[in-house]
């Protein structure tokens, strides 16, 4: 097989299409692309914050020569909904007239809880939602990137797909699978020109996060420590250098940096010390 083109994408040129673009992470890398000269794309689930979203976006302009300006368009769809999600990319490529050069996987749901009081359904749509939403917009772009020799891939995993997290176990498996998905998508499309990356960021300062937070153990809270959330721009700003640099791993912050540079030797001890906290919650904690 003939390597191809391993030439960073010219993201002044470039289609973007983001998943879970009108909030969080997604929408603060749709900012920052555009404001490079893309055209950017945003997919999400509901219409009125897709479109303000939208709105933002155009608002907000870009310091690139007019005759390079972004365009923004839209599309509602549910990353699970296999048949939207790829109507949606296909309608999205067709109204920008250029099909997508760069595709970022945001779109994702975390529901903590202890693992034996969760019940089925939470585990099947956390799969449903993080890993087949990732997969399914993966599929529908890959192969016209490898067709034209170029192209990049992000997908954004978590803290936890590098570590199992008390209060995670059905959250963590997701992104633990979405990571896997990138490594072996990796070794398959890189020789093919496309660049793979996958994101790594512990807790981030989104509306995600406030939700997430309604259904957290103590003892998840206790594990997590006093560290304080990364803003949604900082994560932005790490994919964004991610792609330009052609990076599979990409860690916006250092703990995540050293945990998938060193995990082998740093979980059992971070596991000790997470272990300890827990004892001390439920040992403090009146059992019912």
């Amino acid at each position: 097989m003939k390597l191809r083109n391993t030439r960073p994408l010219d993201i002044g040129s470039a289609h973007v299409i983001v998943t879970g673009g009108s909030s969080g992470i997604g929408l603060a890398t749709a900012l920052l692309l555009a404001a490079r000269g893309s055209k950017v794309s945003l997919v999400a689930r509901g219409a009125e914050r897709l479109e303000a979203a939208a709105r933002k976006i155009s608002a907000a302009g870009t310091p690139v020569p007019a005759h390079a300006r972004a365009s923004v368009a839209a599309r509602a769809a549910d990353v699970a909904d296999r048949t939207a999600l790829t109507r949606a990319i296909a309608e999205l490529e067709a109204e920008q007239a250029q099909p997508c050069d760069i595709l970022i996987t945001s779109a994702g749901l975390a529901r903590p809880g202890h693992f034996l009081e969760l019940s089925d359904e939470v585990f099947r749509q956390m799969i449903e939602v993080d890993y087949f939403g990732t997969l399914h917009a993966v599929r529908a772009v890959a192969p016209g990137m490898v067709e034209r020799g170029h192209g990049s891939v992000v997908a954004v995993s978590s803290a936890a797909g590098l570590l199992g997290v008390f209060g995670y176990s059905a959250y963590g498996p997701a992104k633990f699978a979405v990571r896997g998905l990138m490594e072996s998508v990796r070794a398959e499309l890189t020789p093919r020109g496309v660049h793979v990356g996958v994101v790594f960021p512990p807790d981030v300062d989104t509306p995600q996060l406030a939700e997430e937070n309604r259904w957290k153990p103590e003892e998840t809270r206790v594990v997590g420590g006093t560290i304080r959330p990364l803003t949604a721009e900082k994560v932005a700003a790490a994919i964004v250098k991610g792609i330009d640099r052609r990076r599979f791993t990409i860690c916006p912050d250092t703990g995540t940096r050293a945990l998938a540079r060193f995990g082998s030797v740093l979980t059992p001890l971070l596991n000790r010390e997470f272990d300890r906290r827990v004892r001390a919650v439920q040992r403090s904690t009146p059992s019912t």
